[in-house]
């Protein structure tokens, strides 16, 4: 016969169990990173932090960086549930796009995403496979919101057809990016909607 819990007189659920130990975890690596960084974060350190064997973890991901990305796309997951999954699209896309880049600005800026994301960033230029999926998972779907709502104004005629959506999404993001991880100047809101004027009207001296 199951062995049964004394309280309830049911068979423990290990689903549950599992599932309890998993946002453990989670919670503990995302703290860790934060609060003594990537480098002196240890597989170790995230099970004494959760309350779980070591051997734990290493039964569902093979290094400390594996555990820091599920982590974050579970995060990742749980913000986007309570957003928009989309761009948004009033009809005005300079306003669209200093609406999402603001939205950034403040995430990149946040506790809970600044050590982590560096620490991912950072660990996937040495590491190609956690790189891959770190792009594959997290970067490509928010790179493609840009790419609609790009398309989207292509077919309002508020864009060239001739422009391509994937190139030119860089012009907003990238330099965001680059301020952000290099910490060359401060990011910030006024940063955003300047990119986005540079960027749909160019720099060119105009007649």
């Amino acid at each position: 016969m199951a062995e049964t819990t004394a309280a309830s007189g049911r068979t423990p659920d290990s689903t549950r169990r599992s599932e309890r130990s998993r946002r453990a975890i989670f919670d503990a690596a995302l703290a860790l990173v934060g609060e003594v960084g990537f480098a002196r974060t240890t597989v170790e350190g995230i099970a004494a932090r959760a309350g779980v064997g070591k051997q734990t973890i290493y039964r569902w991901w093979p290094s400390k960086a594996a555990v820091l990305l599920d982590a974050y796309l579970d995060l990742a997951a749980g913000a986007a549930e309570d957003g928009e999954a989309a761009l948004p699209d009033t009809g005005d896309l300079a306003a669209d796009l200093r609406t999402v880049l603001r939205a950034t600005v403040d995430e990149l800026n946040d506790p809970r995403y600044e050590a982590p994301t560096r620490a991912l960033t950072a660990e996937g230029v040495v590491d190609p496979v956690l790189g891959a999926r770190f792009v594959e998972r997290l970067l490509e779907p928010q790179l493609e919101l840009y790419a609609r709502r790009l398309r989207a104004a292509q077919d309002a005629g508020d864009v060239r057809p001739d422009v391509d959506p994937r190139v030119a999404l860089e012009l907003f993001v990238g330099p965001l990016t680059h301020r952000w991880l290099l910490r060359t100047r401060p990011l910030t809101h006024a940063y955003a909607d300047e990119l986005v004027g540079y960027a749909l009207h160019g720099i060119a001296a105009r007649p």
